[in-house]
């Protein structure tokens, strides 16, 4: 027996379409998820919206549940909210989180999906993901109790970093966008705010979310002697510029990747995948991350929805999708 589902496709950068999807029933060790909400990742869905996936990226780029291959046909997406309508006893009936793109129903392995928390609605939820990158991020950089730290960029992955900085005993936390706007994102989220230019120095840490040469080149200048930048961007193909021949070298400067593809830092080894995705769930118990959902539309309506968010026509940070077969 198969379901009728829907899933969105990017035909090809710059263009979408729903697509027709037949999906098998679960087998035993698998579940039919329907899909609640999913989310628009808006970094790295933008970049491969755009076709600028490098070409030698393209197998350490795919998504876990991915179809097709960049720059397209592809169906691309991991930040996915649904209740298991088949599978074994302990998920039956029970919301879970999965790594899957933009789709109605799908059959993936029992393991493969998180239960979502009591008290964690699926709006929330589908920051999962997210919350997820910043936790490793945090494991990466190892923040010390009362830390001075800057987080450059107020997007969906720095915004996230910021919530859980600001949580850390003692930690001063500062949000620095080239939106006015963020600022009251930083105060719903527990952070300072500052515009670039406003930024101060000095910092302990500082973690780049921004995407941007300038926003690199900013965090390097914002750091104090002996200190690091947490790189949490990606860049895709876009060439990154930065000054090294000033303060890099003399104040002994560093510059670490953090990438979400691995559990990070010391916690390597010590906290599996599914560990640090329940550990994400849980603290979307924090009512503070609602202030990222800033918009929603219909799934039907993700053809033309996507091109606005990628050219920020549609300003956003977390940007969910609600399917008519759910709840809202």
């Amino acid at each position: 027996m198969t379901h009728e589902a829907f899933a969105y496709w990017l035909e090809e950068p710059g263009r979408g379409e729903i697509r027709p999807a037949q999906v098998p029933d679960p087998g035993p060790d698998q579940v039919l998820v329907r899909t609640l909400r999913s989310a628009v990742s808006r970094g790295t869905e933008s970049l491969v919206f755009r076709g600028e996936v490098p070409v030698d990226q393209y197998d350490v780029m795919r998504a876990p549940f991915q179809d097709g291959d960049f720059p397209g046909p592809v169906k691309y997406g991991y930040l996915n909210v649904g209740v298991v309508e088949q599978g074994p006893e302990a998920l039956d009936g029970r919301t879970v989180f999965c790594l899957f793109p933009h789709q109605t129903r799908y059959v993936v392995p029992a393991d493969a999906v998180t239960v979502v928390p009591d008290g964690v609605p699926p709006s929330r939820a589908v920051l999962a993901g997210t919350v997820e990158t910043a936790v490793n991020a945090l494991w990466d950089a190892a923040p010390l109790v009362g830390d001075r730290i800057a987080v450059v960029g107020a997007g969906m992955v720095g915004c996230c970093v910021a919530r859980l900085l600001a949580r850390m005993p003692g930690v001063e936390v500062t949000l620095v966008d080239v939106e006015p706007e963020r600022a009251r994102t930083a105060a719903a989220l527990g952070a300072d705010f500052a515009r670039p230019e406003e930024a101060v120095g000095a910092r302990d840490l500082v973690f780049h979310t921004s995407a941007t040469s300038a926003g690199l080149q900013l965090s390097l200048d914002l750091l104090a002697p002996e200190a690091q930048v947490v790189e949490v961007s990606w860049y895709g193909d876009t060439p990154v510029t930065v000054a090294l021949g000033g303060a890099f070298h003399s104040a002994r400067l560093g510059i670490r990747a953090s990438q979400v593809g691995t559990v990070g830092g010391a916690r390597l080894g010590r906290r599996s995948l599914a560990e640090r995705r329940a550990l994400a769930l849980d603290l979307l118990h924090d009512e503070a991350f609602d202030v990222l959902l800033t918009g929603s539309s219909k799934f039907e309506e993700l053809p033309d929805v996507m091109p606005r968010l990628v050219s920020g026509e549609l300003p956003a940070l977390c940007h969910t999708i609600v399917y008519d077969q759910g709840e809202n």
